[in-house]
């Protein structure tokens, strides 16, 4: 027998666990081209932070930022293969499509942030502006146009390629719009490049290169270093404007939200279910996105009692499937309850009841009886809706004896009637008959038709 360890533990550590999944990912040979390109963005970012120290130019490190967030893209980029090659587990049982998304989202927003940073540094060199050195200003915006475009155009990055064409145009991307029709008037050969839109990504490295070129020659001619200021100002302002829309639908991906693209498409087909044969009622309809183009839903449809479910479960499937690609139909059956009637004879002991029985009435408060007329007096306030307040309610217990006598020569069986036949006889009307169920509480009752309490005639 081995060594027990009592107190072993289990689990892996958070490095062990990050270096097994790094092994899963770099299993995938296009991984590799991300590693080699996350490898020179370093090296490439290294040599920018420098040059922009020594340029003192606060425009080329909003620019270099712009490299930064393309070491961003590269990470979401290696998120979205270990994605694909992931299984769904027990606890994520939709699988991690969720974490790509908060990846855009994450690093939308740090660009962003970094965008704020910027705002920041230029509002305070607005009040004292430093000299600013152009001996490495164009070879640092040249490096880092090369790099970013080779970056974009290289490596195919899945998840923000959809989050740029899906989510809304930036104020940038519309301003360029304008300006490509007009030109595409021109040289309708353009129209394949400029339109309908351009990458947002490649706009904003070329928007960001023509500023520092600009923020170049007016730096040289006439030392107008200003310039820079005003030029790191528009790249954190184009920067804000190019991100803004994509974190906006990154987040409603995030919060579960219906695209609103597809709503039109979903009450369509919700109809169409609702007309299969053997569908009652469509309900509980709830969809959502669940990752870059991928819909997620469930929904309860009732149906007939005598229709198959497996059925009209395949239809529905097969109706929704072609929008919802993770779908859960909750299929049930129109089972209305029924009244059960009893049938058969009851049992004894819900009949046998004591002679002296007292029905319990509710307790009564001294202020709801008007002391003249013993009933209830009209309350200050309103009653409640279907509560009414009459005589019968406010009545004390009734006390019935068992020892009391039945009238003669009236057709029934006189004497004391236990209450066990009460059921069987049935409540009746006075005077008709056997049916007849009521007891008196008056004595002296007369024993025939036609005779006073006396025993004499009646005129």
């Amino acid at each position: 027998m081995g060594t027990i360890h009592l107190f072993r533990k289990s689990q892996r550590s958070f490095v062990g666990k990050l270096s097994q999944e790094f092994k899963l990912v770099a299993a995938d040979r296009r991984s590799w081209k991300i590693l080699l390109f996350g490898a020179i963005n370093l090296l490439c970012t290294g040599f920018l932070l420098m040059w922009c120290s020594s340029t003192n130019s606060i425009a080329l490190t909003a620019y270099t930022y712009l490299t930064i967030f393309d070491l961003f893209s590269l990470v979401t980029c290696l998120i979205s293969y270990w994605v694909m090659v992931r299984k769904p587990s027990p606890v994520y049982s939709f699988g991690f499509e969720r974490l790509e998304v908060l990846a855009v989202f994450a690093s939308t927003v740090l660009a962003q942030l970094g965008a704020l940073f910027i705002l920041k540094e230029s509002v305070e060199r607005f009040l004292e502006q430093p000299e600013i050195h152009t001996g490495r200003l164009l070879v640092g915006t040249f490096v880092a146009l090369t790099f970013n475009l080779f970056t974009m155009l290289s490596v195919r990055n899945k998840p923000f390629a959809y989050v740029s064409e899906a989510a809304t145009t930036s104020w940038l991307q519309e301003h360029v719009a304008d300006l490509s029709r007009s030109l595409c008037g021109i040289i309708p050969g353009l129209s394949s490049i400029f339109l309908p839109r351009m990458n947002p990504f490649v706009l904003i490295d070329l928007a960001g290169a023509f500023a520092l070129c600009i923020t170049y020659m007016l730096i040289e001619i006439n030392n107008y270093f200003a310039v820079d200021t005003a030029s790191a100002i528009a790249i954190a302002l184009m920067t804000v404007g190019t991100m803004y829309p994509m974190s906006v639908y990154s987040g409603k991906v995030l919060l579960q939200t219906t695209p609103p693209h597809v709503i039109g498409q979903l009450d369509k087909l919700i109809r169409e279910v609702s007309t299969l044969d053997g569908v009652l009622e469509v309900r509980n309809e709830h969809f959502w996105t669940l990752g870059f183009g991928s819909l997620a839903g469930s929904v309860h449809v009732r149906i007939r009692r005598d229709a198959n479910e497996q059925m009209v479960l395949a239809h529905v499937t097969n109706r929704l499937y072609t929008l919802v690609s993770t779908l859960t139909v909750q299929i049930f059956k129109d089972d209305w309850m029924r009244p059960a009637l009893i049938s058969g004879p009851v049992a004894a002991n819900m009949l046998n009841l004591p002679d002296h029985h007292i029905i319990p009435m509710p307790p009564l408060k001294g202020d709801e009886l008007n002391p003249l007329t013993s009933t209830p007096a009209k309350p200050s306030t309103a009653p409640p809706e279907f509560s009414f307040n009459t005589p019968g309610k406010n009545m004390t217990p009734v006390i019935l004896l068992n020892t009391q006598t039945r009238p003669y020569g009236l057709g029934i069986n006189h004497g004391s009637t236990p209450y066990s036949n009460m059921f069987s006889q049935g409540f009746g009307a006075p005077g008709m008959g056997a049916a007849q169920g009521f007891r008196t509480g008056f004595t002296n009752i007369p024993s025939k038709y036609g005779t006073n309490s006396r025993g004499q005639p009646r005129p």
